[in-house]
């Protein structure tokens, strides 16, 4: 082995045992059960300002989003980058909506909301559909960084999504919403300092030659995806219980002023991380370009992408199971008042359990031809199965929707988004040609959200025409178990 091949080896272990080193420098030692789903100091004090806003920040610069914003910036040029960036107007759409569920009803969860608007079964309903998100988000990230560390389905892959999976648990385990809160302010620094790096090796060669050439039908392909984003953002937040978790965590309008902020960070760092993918395709590079570019550029690049991607992906993951802990152990039930240790333990359980289980999917590449699952999929699929999200809590100010207006739209796009996912799995198309709307590879998704949304939006209307709310659900199910 040369010194060369075995500094390539080496450089990303050292980039891990480091990253590992200040991560818990940030991280808790010990929290009661309050800060482990709430997020507070040790007085009881919510989270400043700053915290918030940068913890809210980096949960949505996520190792996915960036791989994708290349990939996508990559596939169809610039109008790729922007239509991912369009995802982040989904802080502005989660900060008003959640805004007046708690200025006009007092809620301090979305569960607790959809209980008190829609009934118990509703609520669980909407609690397992976010269980998939969270689900998801573990091996779309892990296995993204993982792939710094070998090639897919290698020993070094496998052994870096295991210990990355493992670290990340354990200070999670201890921590909770706290430790994440803590530790995702640190790592937002450190991203927005590594993305500068990025920048100033990407941006001189992108000024000299230019956008690279994009063929008509590629742009209009991204110009499709954009649409697709912008139909989707009208749900896509309110099934991300990291996002909407911080909703509740500040005053309202603390929030709001937060997660705009947040929003345009974060929205704004995936734009600029975007132009990575430019430049692969005007560097004629084949291959993931978040991996390509680096390569290109040699050992110090690949230690900063890598950098990179193990601060966004620890954020994110660690943010996955605070989430998971708190859907199962406090909004399942819904009982209100302060956690307690026995609800703490229960957190902790569902953190080991979703870490393993959420693991699962990269074990597909052993499967057919041997590619695992594909990350941008994760996204584009889930959006498209909680589509009928939008009008439950857009429309929800109507006072004669009920529980028939739930299940009206809720249904109808959860069957729109399992057909997608088998056509997705078995590269069958399913849907008939006419509902595609635009070019390339995304019009039949952006059809499929344009016509599922309109129908569910129907359904809810018609839910609230035809059966109202008989009975008040007010006083129901403030104790979920019953």
């Amino acid at each position: 082995m040369t010194a060369e091949s075995l500094a390539l080896f080496a450089a990303p272990w050292l980039m891990l045992l480091v990253y590992c080193a200040v991560v818990w420098w940030f991280s808790p030692a010990g929290v009661t059960a309050s800060q482990f789903f709430r997020g507070g100091d040790e007085a009881g004090y919510a989270p400043a300002f700053w915290v918030l806003v940068f913890s809210a920040a980096i949960t949505w610069v996520f190792a996915k989003s960036i791989d994708n914003a290349a990939s996508l910036s990559q596939a169809f040029g610039v109008t790729g980058g922007i239509g991912y960036a369009i995802y982040y107007l989904s802080f502005a759409v989660a900060a008003v909506t959640i805004y007046f569920i708690r200025t006009r009803g007092g809620h301090m969860s979305l569960s607790g909301f959809l209980v008190s608007k829609y009934g118990t079964l509703c609520a669980r309903l909407f609690l397992i559909a976010i269980g998939i998100r969270l689900f998801n988000e573990i091996w779309s990230n892990t296995k993204v960084t993982a792939r710094y560390f070998g090639s897919e389905g290698s020993s070094d892959y496998w052994i870096a999504a295991g210990l990355i999976t493992a670290f990340t648990l354990f200070y999670a385990w201890r921590g909770g919403l706290r430790s994440s809160l803590l530790t995702d302010a640190g790592q937002m620094l450190l991203a927005a300092v590594l993305l500068v790096a990025v920048m100033i090796f990407v941006f001189p060669p992108l000024a000299r030659t230019g956008l690279p050439e994009v063929p008509p039908a590629a742009h209009l392909a991204g110009v499709t995806f954009m649409g697709l984003a912008l139909v989707q953002v009208l749900s896509y937040p309110f099934h991300d219980p990291v996002l909407t978790d911080r909703a509740f965590l500040t005053e309202p309008k603390s929030m709001v002023k937060a997660f705009l902020v947040a929003g345009l960070i974060a929205g704004g760092f995936i734009l600029l991380f975007s132009t990575v993918g430019l430049y692969a395709r005007s560097a004629g590079l084949s291959g993931a370009a978040t991996v390509s570019v680096p390569m290109a550029f040699g050992l110090p690049m690949l230690l900063v992408f890598n950098a990179i991607m193990l601060t966004s992906a620890g954020s994110t993951i660690d943010s996955t199971f605070a989430s998971s802990a708190k859907l199962t152990a406090v909004d399942w039930s819904n009982k209100g008042g302060d956690p307690d240790n026995r609800q703490l333990v229960t957190g902790r359980r569902t953190m080991v359990l979703i870490a393993l289980a959420g693991n699962l999917p990269l074990f597909s590449i052993y499967l057919g031809d041997g590619v695992g699952p594909a990350v941008i999929a994760a996204t584009t699929i889930s959006g498209t199965m909680v589509m009928g999200l939008a009008p439950i809590f857009l429309l929800s100010f109507l006072p004669s929707a009920g529980p028939a207006s739930f299940h009206l739209a809720f249904w109808p796009g959860l069957v729109f988004g399992v057909i997608k996912t088998v056509e997705a799995a078995t590269g069958t198309p399913v849907f008939p040609d006419w509902i595609n709307i635009g070019d390339g590879k995304y019009a039949d998704d952006l059809g499929i959200n344009v016509y599922g949304l309109l129908i569910c939006t129907t359904g809810y209307l018609l839910g609230a025409a035809l059966f109202g709310r008989r009975v008040s659900l007010s006083a129901e199910g403030r104790d979920l178990s019953s």
